[in-house]
């Protein structure tokens, strides 16, 4: 296989932001515990909106230690995401963010019995890279720029 353009695989990534459903989330606590879940994302114009309870480890982690890392695709054609989060528990989420999330997943935490926080990451730095070749130039977005 070819080794990829940075704008290739720049759009490629925008391609799985619009059509995956799952990503890893790693967080970790106060202490530097590690956490990595799967969570269903969507894409809402301004970053990657993910929904879990408040009371869980990942809600819990990332409300006392609000740093993750991303990882959208498989090991052969991996997306690391890093970013900025902002983080709203579901009564109080802008109806644009929970609004994006639902109508991607037909699926709306607000309802849920279960408070939910919502997460976006808007990305500072994405890595893409399928294999050895494009390990060099995998940078395709740096200080929340595109190049």
């Amino acid at each position: 296989m070819i080794a990829r353009s940075t704008v290739q695989r720049r759009h490629d990534f925008q391609r799985q932001l619009a059509e995956g459903r799952d990503l890893w989330l790693a967080s970790a606590s106060l202490a530097g515990d590690p956490y990595l879940v799967p969570l269903s994302f969507a894409w809402d114009g301004a970053g990657i909106v993910m929904a879990t309870p408040a009371s869980s480890p990942t809600g819990r982690n990332i409300l006392e230690n609000p740093k993750s890392r991303l990882a959208i695709g498989t090991t052969r054609d991996v997306n690391i995401v890093e970013g900025e989060l902002d983080m709203w528990l579901a009564h109080v989420v802008p109806e644009s963010v929970a609004d994006a999330f639902t109508t991607k997943l037909t699926w709306d935490p607000r309802t849920e019995r279960r408070v939910h926080l919502y997460v976006r990451v808007r990305p500072t730095c994405i890595q893409v890279w399928r294999e050895a070749d494009e390990i060099a130039g995998r940078e395709v977005l740096r200080g929340g720029c595109w190049p």
